[in-house]
């Protein structure tokens, strides 16, 4: 084998994990929505993430979570205008928080979008 050839085929193998990697599906996002501050709600926090991994889902390892924290009612529409132009899987919320996020890009018609906890 001639010394091009074999720089060639040393390149080529060299590369070939980088190309393995790009091809790798991208991770799914969950966006997470909340009126409260994160402190306010750490075991409903913790449960969540226990939930996730029961199902197989490990944040940082094959799920990523958006977090938004509104903190004032009036912020929540735009955060979850903001999670919606992120194109996230599911935006997860408390209870009531679905009706205030209406005319957002957020509605009933996008059922999937939802998950309340």
């Amino acid at each position: 084998m001639r010394k091009r050839e074999f720089m060639s085929l040393l390149a080529g193998a060299a590369a070939w994990p980088l190309a393995a990697d790009a091809q790798q599906p991208a991770m799914p996002v969950i966006g997470f929505l909340e009126i409260r501050s994160p402190e306010t709600i750490t075991e409903r926090l913790r449960a969540f993430r226990q939930g996730l991994k029961e199902t197989g889902y490990v944040e940082g390892e094959n799920i990523a979570i958006d977090y938004r924290w509104a903190e004032q009612m009036e912020r929540l529409p735009e955060l979850a205008a903001q999670l919606v132009r992120r194109q996230v899987a599911v935006i997860v919320t408390a209870g009531g928080l679905r009706h205030s996020t209406r005319g957002q890009g957020c509605n009933d018609d996008d059922p999937h979008r939802f998950w309340r906890v």
